[in-house]
């Protein structure tokens, strides 16, 4: 954790001629103005010292101006204290216990940013790479119990809005690993929850309010369900590694390819289930561990995501709309009515392998979408398909995006103007979406978790999860497990 430095600029005045008294002959001490934030305001006149403000502005009369104003109402850890007097901003730390007296918190006095590997002349350790540097690396032997050959899978994150600590819920063929990577370069392998019907290759975990959500898919799945985990308990692990057991087993259906979790309105959605012909199972989890089955909506989604619509589309605000990936087109639904979901519409592309995952903008302008198979049918370099959803009733094609490699894209997600992107042998990719509207997408950054080759092939990374607050990017690799990576200073 970088500490907080109050940069300090002293303007000394003098001439080049030195002033004499007129009665002594002797020099004019030099006149010292203190500029704390190098604004061109001394510090004595300044009202607010600390950020550099050289109009002064101060919208609200109050004596400080603004940008104190706004630095004193932001909260990043989220703990009730302020960053402009918060000791440890990143965690959070409501006691601001500092024993060793240095203006650190104890909470970030044991964080560790220090990489394991720096990306230095591209590459981090074995690992080609272009602005990102690896934290640590938990390999999937330590992560999965040893039945069946164990590989990785899915991947989620979950952040305790108590403490603030961070976790990576890693899928595995067999079961699903939790670990504290707080300490990024330290992290702690907390345990397991095994699988509820035997080993699959596919395995998807999301969260919801403290509680993880897991699912299998395969023909040894049939009776695997839902598990349901309360992930507060990962806070009072005192002799890691445990065996942990579920806390509700929802078994409304048996096999599922994957979890979608709409936070805002606390519904779940298993998609490519064994009922509603693969299409979205809905279940209503607003009781974490008394999930209720309400009904679906017919035709399989391989993956899918769900919002509570705040787009620019104003026929549907505040709507629920699922965008389902569906093999061989994209669908758009109003989900908001259980009773009654309803298709608003279709959209196909050229080329098409498999309809595989996709994720809006965070303006819901747009929605990028992952073909996964297009690559091995067609020859392409990894493509990425951009639609304009500004009319949902009339969805358009935007732009076709290609990497650097014909490596296979796999799962990708929007933070901020970056797309990450799992391209499975090329690693994790990270694209800048910020002149998406104008038709442009450029590679900003990667970290190759699979440094043989590039090759059209399913292997290396198969998700991500970006949105951690401290930076940290956690990376579920099929070969290689866990790898948490964070971007270069």
């Amino acid at each position: 954790m970088k500490k907080r430095l109050l940069l300090k600029t002293i303007f000394v005045i003098t001439l080049l001629t030195p002033l004499m008294h007129s009665c002594d002959n002797e020099p004019v001490d030099a006149i010292i103005i203190q500029d704390s934030d190098g604004d061109g305001i001394p510090n004595n006149l300044d009202n607010c010292i600390t950020i550099a403000n050289p109009d002064q502005a101060d919208d609200d009369n109050d004596g400080i101006g603004n940008p104190c104003d706004e630095e004193a109402n932001l909260d990043t850890d989220g703990d009730g204290i302020p960053d402009n007097i918060d000791n440890c901003i990143e965690i959070a730390n409501p006691d601001q216990a500092d024993d060793d007296n240095d203006g650190i918190g104890n909470t970030c006095d044991d964080i560790t940013t220090t990489p394991l590997f720096e990306c230095i002349n591209g590459m981090a350790g074995e690992y080609p790479c272009d602005g990102y540097d690896l934290m640590a690396q938990i390999p999937v032997s330590v992560l999965a119990n040893t039945m069946g050959n164990p590989e990785g899978s899915d991947i989620w994150g979950w952040t305790d809005p108590l403490t603030g600590n961070e976790y990576a819920l890693i899928a595995m063929t067999n079961s699903t690993a939790f670990v504290d990577i707080t300490n990024p370069t330290e992290p702690v392998f907390l345990g397991r929850l095994d699988t509820a019907d035997g080993a699959n290759f596919w395995r998807d975990v999301k969260v919801y309010n403290n509680h993880a959500y897991i699912v299998a898919d395969g023909s040894q799945n049939l009776n695997h369900g839902m598990q349901v985990f309360d992930l507060t308990k990962l806070r009072n692990v005192t002799n890691p590694p445990i065996n942990f057991t579920s806390d509700a087993h929802y078994t409304e259906f048996g096999k599922a390819h994957n979890i979608v979790i709409n936070e805002d309105s606390g519904y779940a959605y298993a998609v490519g289930s064994n009922t509603f012909g693969g299409g979205a199972h809905f279940i209503n989890i607003q009781n974490p561990t008394n999930p209720i089955a309400e009904g679906g909506f017919n035709g399989y989604s391989h993956d899918a995501q769900v919002v509570t619509y705040t787009g620019p589309d104003s026929d549907y605000s505040g709507h629920e709309i699922l965008i389902g990936s569906n093999e061989n087109e994209v669908v758009i639904a109003d989900i908001t009515d259980k009773a009654n979901p309803v298709t608003i519409s279709t959209i196909a592309y050229n080329n098409i392998g498999y309809t595989h995952q996709g994720w809006f903008t965070e303006d819901s302008r747009y929605f990028i979408l992952g073909d996964e198979t297009d690559e091995m049918g067609f020859g392409n370099n990894t493509r990425t398909i951009v639609f304009d959803f500004t009319d949902l009733d009339n969805p358009a094609f935007h732009l076709d995006y290609f990497g650097p490699t014909a490596a296979i894209d796999h799962n990708g997600y929007v933070k901020g103007n970056t797309y990450f992107q799992a391209n499975y042998s090329a690693g994790l990719r990270m694209i800048d979406i910020t002149n998406i509207a104008s038709g442009t997408m450029v590679e900003s950054g990667f970290f190759d978790t699979h440094p043989e080759n590039n090759n059209t092939s399913f292997n290396g990374a198969w998700s991500v999860y970006p949105y951690f607050s401290s930076g940290n990017i956690i990376i579920s690799d099929i070969e290689r497990g866990l790898l948490i990576v964070r971007k270069s200073e």
